[in-house]
């Protein structure tokens, strides 16, 4: 297999003392933040849908997920745009809040290596963490993400 080959393009998503990466085929888009509309009895986390290209977008915060508080919105803020793989949400996308611009990066397996599996709640959207270089993101569990929005009454 040649280097090029195996090399993915992903996105360093920033949060509120933190980052995700996630493969970029998974991100639809990156969208200016608008004020989501709540839902009642939803989950401190789950922060209401937005209007995306005329139709409802769930909007969730990846800190408040963890157990963490949701972090006050910023001139950077922004939604990043997931396309829904398990079918569970009607309009087949959800939203995360980002505390920036996420940033594009290629990575391999020379730079990408297993950091920690544990160190979060057991019920956490997180597979892992990972050493890149001198960072240290997260990498999401979007199924899982996907399944805690699907169990909220928005978008199910």
């Amino acid at each position: 297999m040649s280097a090029e080959s195996a090399e993915l393009y992903s996105l360093l998503v920033p949060l509120s003392g933190d980052r995700l990466i996630v493969p970029r085929a998974c991100v639809a888009e990156v969208v200016r933040f608008s004020e989501p509309t709540p839902e009642a009895g939803s989950h401190h986390w789950m922060l209401g849908n937005v209007d995306w290209n005329g139709r409802p977008l769930p909007v969730v915060s990846f800190e408040g997920a963890l157990g963490s508080e949701v972090p006050v919105s910023t001139g950077r803020t922004r939604i990043v745009v997931f396309y829904a793989s398990t079918g569970q949400l009607r309009n087949g996308f959800f939203g995360v809040l980002t505390q920036g611009f996420p940033q594009l990066v290629r990575v391999n397996e020379e730079v990408l290596k297993l950091e920690a599996k544990e160190g979060w709640p057991d019920d956490a959207p997180v597979l892992c963490r990972v050493r890149m270089i001198n960072e240290y993101p997260l990498i999401p569990d979007l199924e899982r993400l996907e399944n805690l929005l699907a169990g909220e009454s928005v978008q199910a």
